[in-house]
């Protein structure tokens, strides 16, 4: 038997943009209540197609799993950055920052548990702001102990706020038309 990896669907996304009668960009014919959305899980950004008639709000969580969905019909494909729209573009830090709050735990264990790359480069390194001196400073700290929260590799590292630099981090993969694969566990 060949080895299959079960394909790991987003269960909800948040709204960052959406137009009431619109054309898709991913699925030639298709219109409707078009819906633009970053993944919560993998950070991916997606075209989906809303119910009629329902209303969304920009920021708004939504579910978009495979059973029980109330406002969205279907989930029609990833976007390309670069056919997204400024006011998206825009929105795409505040909604990435929402993400990483609301998923604390999440990110506090990446830190903890980030590991080197090659011999040159670690993955703590990838995030802006983080070089060798704070590098250092992390892997000795969580070697003591893990870190618990945003707030407490701020006390022990002095890294002023860790959301905003891990938030660029996704912003710069979001720009750079990947998935965030340095967050998402394999």
């Amino acid at each position: 038997m060949g080895n299959t990896q079960l394909r790991k669907y987003e269960e909800y996304a948040y709204v960052l943009d959406y137009k009431s009668r619109a054309k898709s960009t991913t699925v030639r014919g298709r219109t409707g209540v078009i819906v633009i959305a970053l993944g919560e899980e993998r950070l991916t950004l997606l075209e989906i197609l809303g119910i009629e008639n329902s209303a969304f709000e920009i920021g708004e969580r939504i579910y978009i799993g495979k059973e029980g969905r109330t406002k969205v019909q279907s989930v029609l494909g990833k976007m390309d950055y670069g056919k997204t729209s400024e006011p998206t573009k825009n929105e795409i830090p505040k909604i990435v920052e929402l993400i990483v709050k609301t998923n604390e735990k999440k990110f506090v264990d990446y830190i903890n548990n980030a590991q080197p790359l090659t011999p040159r480069t670690h993955a703590l390194e990838l995030i802006p702001g983080i070089g060798k001196t704070y590098m250092n400073i992390i892997i000795k700290e969580r070697e003591k102990n893990p870190f618990e929260s945003f707030y407490d590799i701020e006390k022990r590292t002095g890294l002023k706020e860790p959301i905003k630099h891990l938030s660029q981090r996704i912003i710069e993969e979001v720009l750079g038309e990947t998935r965030m694969n340095i967050f998402v566990k394999r």
